[in-house]
């Protein structure tokens, strides 16, 4: 693994400078220290905290989002670290707060595994375990003001009022101000916020869990803070945060007036600019140093990034993954030079195999085909795109490795293989009963609802399918290979390409013809899997002498229209204990997300919602897509010769 020097002193050194060039620290609240251990001095967790949390720095100083990541190490001495500042503070007030706590947060933890720091300004967190995308309720704290107010019952009705319409309004962007009109002429002001890395059910839910703390001791009461590691709530009869001015507001036309004469104490004068002048210069002196600092911070950042070939992404890019790289011969070794006996598989761009590090760790190591263009591009793409990804859902990659023309990623062991070799082999598929089934199918929404809508980008898979589904020891779903996704940001929706790659039968039609990709072309995707699943059997398995006799989605729509929707389930499940209610209600979804119209299909929030509550009323779903004519079919066969655009 790549080890940072002389960058993380420079790191370190360059928060001292801020931190003097401060008015003064940020507002710290309160922290706790966890209890999952500690670490020894000098130990290689010690050193891996210490190298993610200058991480955090650097990504603090070169950009304004406001919430920031990294994990660095392996197994036990992994360190996960997050800081979200408050969204109505400024940039700079942001990056003083995280240099303030990541300076002070391991002052007042030493040698703890894991720990949180709340600020007015910002909250940092470390841990040695997964802490993106998961909910933390406790540690939980919480401050009120001994004041009541004079009518409770009706301060409280409208306080409730306001939580009520902010929760909403966070959820979906995880962050919400405003304010009601309360009793007595009063105003209460009030601030939501979650995590980032959350999604909306989560954040909804965390907030539920802050907000369910109010009446049990502080009804009335006319201020509060509460706030756990991955959500907050703030309220007071004061006007406590700082509006946030539309992006491209133009700023506000002020009238000029005359200077107002200095105001001069008699004998003071040459004190006064003794003293301003000695300021300007010890200012001047540190901003000076201070530029020198980050100029030289950027050129080695620059060359890191040009003689380590990675062409593709930004400067925060590279430093969420530059710690991932290994050692190519000891990869190589660890293939047993990349042995058939360790082959695990073979697909489009390369070869997986097995292999097993020095420390006894299990990893599957793909390689790339040599001196393939496609191939090249998809490495980068599996870098950027997975190493900033973290869902339990999403196979985890481990690390890369380069030397030459080779290129390999090298991703967690996953000991069940993948889905198709399972779901579609007449005897292992019976082990697939339909709880582990419905497991999947669930597991597989909700990392896709990661992907499209909950991720810090919107990613289209543009390859789901079984083969890239990775199952567990549990068998619980991951999805793979990324080579082929696309990456939007949050306000796009849809792709054109003149080179269409896939898997024949789970590409959405107005993709295989047209090259219009989008969301909802994953959802297609997701529905012919979950026909797939239900019925054990291949999407393109209707075709029988090279004629088309119907495909797996309009077999399905043909029985569900005539009332015999039981015929798709698997045989192996027919007279099983699962549900055949759940069964016929997954057929219905999948039908949903295969109709022709991508407008019609429901997004994979709509699909998660759908498969979680029964109580749900269904729409009727029109003809799918492939429902169709020979001629689709060569029409699609001859798109595959274009090239990408």
């Amino acid at each position: 693994m790549m080890v940072v020097t002389s960058s993380r002193i420079l790191v370190f050194t360059f928060c001292i400078f801020i931190g003097c060039i401060s008015v003064s620290w940020s507002k710290y609240i309160i922290h706790s220290c966890g209890t999952s251990g500690n670490y020894t001095s000098n130990s290689t967790y010690e050193k891996n905290l210490d190298r993610a949390l200058a991480t955090l720095s650097i990504a603090a100083n070169l950009s304004n989002s406001g919430f920031y990541n990294a994990s660095v190490g392996e197994d036990q001495d992994r360190v996960n670290t997050i800081v979200l500042c408050r969204k109505d503070f400024q940039p700079d007030v942001c990056r003083s707060c995280v240099n303030d706590s990541i300076i002070r947060l391991k002052e007042l933890c030493p040698d703890q595994n894991e720990a949180v720091g709340w600020y007015d300004e910002c909250t940092l967190r470390y841990s040695n375990r997964v802490i993106l995308n998961n909910i933390e309720t406790l540690p939980a704290w919480s401050y009120y003001n001994s004041e009541s107010a004079t009518d409770v019952a009706q301060f409280d009705q409208d306080l409730q009022k306001l939580l009520s319409n902010l929760k909403v309004q966070a959820a979906g962007k995880k962050f919400a101000t405003g304010n009601v009109s309360g009793p007595d002429f009063l105003t209460i002001w009030g601030l939501m916020q979650c995590t980032p890395d959350l999604s909306s059910t989560q954040c909804s839910d965390c907030l539920d869990t802050v907000t369910e703390q109010i009446p049990l001791c502080c009804s009335g009461k006319i201020g509060r803070q509460i706030f756990n590691p991955s959500c907050k709530l703030i309220y007071d009869i004061r006007h406590f945060f700082n509006e946030i001015s539309p992006v491209n507001a133009p700023p506000p036309r002020q009238q000029l007036s005359p200077p107002s004469p200095p105001s001069v104490i008699p004998g003071r004068d040459k004190n006064t600019k003794r003293t301003v002048l000695i300021t300007a210069v010890v200012v001047s002196g540190l901003a000076m140093l201070l530029i020198v600092l980050f100029c030289i911070f950027r050129r080695k950042t620059k060359h890191r990034i040009n003689t380590e070939t990675v062409h593709h992404g930004s400067v925060e890019d590279i430093i969420s993954i530059e710690s991932f790289q290994y050692d190519f011969g000891m990869v190589e070794s660890a293939t047993k030079s990349f042995s058939d006996s360790n082959k695990l598989g073979e697909g489009g761009f390369g070869a997986v195999y097995k292999g097993t590090l020095e420390n006894g760790q299990e990893v599957a190591v793909k390689r790339l085909s040599s001196g393939s263009v496609q191939g090249e591009q998809e490495f980068k793409n599996e870098i950027i795109l997975v190493a900033r990804l973290q869902h339990r859902n999403l196979v985890r990659l481990l690390g890369f490795s380069f030397k030459g023309t080779e290129r390999l990623l090298i991703y967690e062991f996953v000991p069940n293989a993948s889905l198709d070799h399972l779901i579609f082999d007449l005897e292992k598929r019976s082990y697939l009963d339909w709880e582990k089934r419905y497991k999947i199918i669930g597991g597989v929404a909700r990392g896709l609802l990661y992907l499209h809508e909950d991720s810090r980008l919107r990613i289209i898979h543009r390859d789901l399918k079984a083969g890239n589904i990775l199952l567990d020891g549990e068998m619980n779903p991951k999805i793979a290979d990324f080579g082929m996704a696309r990456l939007f940001n949050l306000d796009e929706t849809q792709g054109m390409t003149n080179r269409i790659v896939g898997t024949y039968g789970y590409m959405a039609p107005e993709y295989a013809l047209y090259g219009q990709f989008s969301v909802k072309s994953d959802v297609f995707s997701f529905g012919v899997l979950l026909l797939e699943i239900v019925s054990g059997r291949k999407n393109y398995s209707f075709f029988q002498n090279g004629e088309n006799t119907g495909d797996l989605a309009s077999f399905a729509w043909k029985n569900w229209r005539q009332g015999t929707a039981s015929k798709v389930i698997d045989p192996v499940l027919r007279n099983s204990s699962g549900s055949v209610h759940e069964m016929m209600r997954c057929i219905h979804i999948g039908l949903l997300c295969v109709q022709e119209d991508a407008s019609d299909r429901p997004t994979m929030a709509s699909v998660v919602l759908m498969l979680n509550s029964f109580s749900l009323t269904l729409a009727v779903p029109s003809e799918p897509a492939f429902y169709m004519k020979s001629i689709i079919v060569s029409e699609i066969s001859r798109s595959w010769d274009s090239t990408e655009g």
